[in-house]
């Protein structure tokens, strides 16, 4: 990635980038070879996100579908052209072992899900790209990361943000301490309109945690550099509203590091927030808002975060080919995603007893 940072307000012209310059930036070399990606699961994510990231990747391409429903088999098929040897179901998944086309499978299945899949597809002899958040338990994350390892296959987890340019300033920012020392960081990732099974605790293992509040955890770590000590909930509940029968509606918690830096963290299923802040000693730095496919916006004490918005799926796949086929480990590992489970998991602990918890 580029050294350089425009801190400073710009014209629009000044803004534009060129191709070549924004392959440098993002520093992901392109290949001859591509790697065929079979998408497990199509629901809304690798409908309105992955598919279309797939036609933007120059290190790999979509090559075939695992799907339970038949009608979604026959659009996929048409639309995106799949072979009739590509196609899956859940049935006949462990199938796909004979089938070279394939080498990545995204898992973009409910969370209580990926631990099956990413175990079976592993065995299968696959290179694994999991949704986030990894599992539903730390003990389904080792689980996941052994059989991947036993099998000799890569195992990623779907950050897609650390591939995104601003991001990856904001991590420049607060590890280099562009503005100083880190003083506080404020996290905040809430959504109103949340459907289906991300409110089914069965399937998602959570609330909004699980869903949105991952990000704010993530986030809190990549600008820090550090991994949180303990963790305390300020706000926590599942309130007397049909939709949140087993899971939180809404969570308010601090996330301590070793130096003494908080972490201020947000999310909720009934309310809409997006943001990332983090105070230092000479300065500020933020992003709002900061977690969306698209339309990125930061600023700092001194000026705008000027850098372009990107496809930050097809960033993370081509990515994670580039590590299969160069033997190098991916950034965003299956081990990383643990992490973030331990947390979790210290976090609803500090919930459920109002005590602090250490990670």
């Amino acid at each position: 990635m580029s050294e350089t940072i425009n801190y400073k307000s710009s014209s629009a012209a000044e803004q534009e980038i060129t191709e070549s310059e924004l392959a440098e930036e993002i520093a992901i070399p392109w290949t001859e070879k591509k790697l065929g990606v079979a998408l497990v699961g199509l629901g809304k994510y690798s409908t309105e996100q992955l598919a279309p990231a797939l036609q933007q990747t120059h290190n790999c391409y979509l090559a075939g579908i695992v799907s339970g429903s038949e009608n979604k088999i026959k659009e996929w098929k048409a639309q995106c052209n799949i072979a009739d040897e590509n196609i899956y179901n859940y049935k006949n998944f462990d199938a796909i072992k004979e089938n070279d086309a394939i080498d990545i499978l995204y898992i973009a299945l409910p969370n209580a899900l990926h631990a099956e899949y990413v175990i079976r597809g592993a065995q299968a002899g696959k290179h694994i790209i999991c949704e986030k958040p990894m599992a539903v338990s730390v003990e389904e994350c080792d689980r996941m990361i052994k059989a991947c390892k036993d099998a000799g296959k890569m195992l990623s987890i779907g950050y897609r943000l650390h591939f995104e340019p601003h991001h990856r300033d904001m991590m420049k920012m607060g590890q280099a301490k562009i503005f100083g020392e880190l003083s506080q960081i404020s996290a905040k990732h809430g959504s109103n309109d949340t459907k289906g099974w991300r409110l089914d605790k069965t399937l998602a293992g959570g609330g909004p945690l699980m869903d949105l509040g991952i990000y704010c955890i993530q986030a809190a770590r990549y600008v820090s550099g550090m991994e949180p000590v303990a963790v305390t909930v300020k706000e926590g509940k599942i309130v007397n509203d049909e939709r949140f029968k087993n899971i939180e509606d809404a969570l308010i918690w601090e996330m301590e590091f070793p130096n003494g830096l908080i972490a201020y963290c947000e999310t909720s299923y009934n309310e809409e927030m997006n943001s990332l802040h983090a105070d230092a000693a000479h300065g500020w730095f933020e992003l709002s808002p900061a977690y969306e496919y698209e339309g990125i916006n930061g600023k700092t004490a001194t000026g705008f975060i000027n850098l372009p918005n990107v496809n930050q799926q097809a960033l993370q796949m081509d990515d994670f080919a580039l590590c299969i086929m160069s033997h190098k480990p991916s950034k965003v590992s299956g081990e990383m995603g643990k992490c973030d489970m331990k947390i979790i998991a210290a976090i609803y602990e500090a919930m459920q007893t109002g005590n602090r918890i250490e990670v």
